[in-house]
């Protein structure tokens, strides 16, 4: 199990920023385990969830501002390999009082099967579908999109910030 906190104060002080990243971890070195100590120095609380039953454990103990869900995660952390819940975490995201803005990220499918998928998340609510990161490129790229969900949904200003 995998569930993580970049400070040990799970709610943070007003004004910090809670970001909940869901990986199905199936990668070495994973750009979830690069994104927080790129963005702590910021002031950002990172989450990290390996599972949807990890996601939704963090979902309930903490105040989510941003969250950034791996379609391909499994629903249980003792099956990595069962079943896909990402789209479970995207439902009970879209079910809170106030749902952060969500980056979701693609599973390998058909094509199809992709924008049929991309049409479902968008439908949840999702903010951006981006493809799974995986060279520093990609993390600038996956970067760039929450910047732009800090100013678009918070107008550039911290979650509770006076």
């Amino acid at each position: 199990m995998m569930v993580s906190s970049t400070h040990p104060d799970h709610a943070g002080p007003p004004g910090r920023l809670n970001l909940l990243l869901s990986s199905a971890g199936w990668q070495e070195s994973p750009w979830v385990e690069r994104v927080p100590a790129m963005l702590t120095p910021m002031g950002v609380q990172s989450h990290i969830a390996d599972s949807a039953s990890a996601a939704q454990r963090v979902i309930e103990s903490n105040p989510i501002h941003i969250a950034v869900v791996d379609l391909a995660l499994p629903l249980d952390e003792r099956d990595p390999t069962g079943e896909e819940a990402g789209t479970r975490v995207l439902n009970l995201l879209a079910r809170l009082a106030s749902p952060p803005p969500t980056v979701v990220i693609k599973r390998r499918r058909t094509s199809r099967d992709a924008v049929r998928e991309m049409n479902a998340a968008l439908r949840l609510g999702a903010f951006a579908v981006v493809d799974h990161p995986h060279a520093q490129r990609d993390i600038e790229s996956l970067l760039d999109v929450l910047r732009r969900c800090m100013t678009r949904h918070y107008k550039d200003r911290w979650p509770g910030a006076s």
